[in-house]
């Protein structure tokens, strides 16, 4: 099913329930899952390394490479989703919520086709 009709509860149950079925909670500690992230983000920037930005969409367009950048993206994602479970986040409202900070921390008017890093606030962020 397409993201416009799956939900985010749904997809965390299919990993939940795939690593149920290989008994691999023992596993799949905070520790381990954040770096498996880590992980497979770097190899998914490694399908991007050393291509100029103009070699891009020819890189995309190829269909063997784009499948092998899909493929790392969903990686991302499912470690992302197991951590979720792990750590019983709500991931619609940690986003909506870090949404809210980033538009308080980057209000549009000010932004707007330009970036540069704020002044820290209180948190040191």
């Amino acid at each position: 099913m397409p993201d416009d009709k799956t939900t985010v509860a749904e997809l965390r149950r299919l990993l939940a329930d795939f690593v149920a079925e290989r008994e691999w909670a023992i596993y799949h500690d905070p520790k381990n899952l954040s770096m498996s992230i880590a992980i497979e983000a770097a190899e998914l920037m490694e399908h991007f390394q050393w291509v100029k930005n103009a070699e891009l969409p020819a890189l995309l367009q190829d269909a063997g490479r784009r499948a092998d950048v899909v493929d790392e993206l969903a990686d991302v994602t499912c470690y992302v989703l197991a951590l979720a479970n792990v750590l019983d986040v709500d991931l619609a409202e940690a986003v909506r919520a870090k949404m809210k900070r980033n538009a308080a921390k980057y209000p549009a008017e000010q932004f707007r086709g330009r970036y540069y890093k704020p002044a820290a606030d209180k948190k040191g962020e």
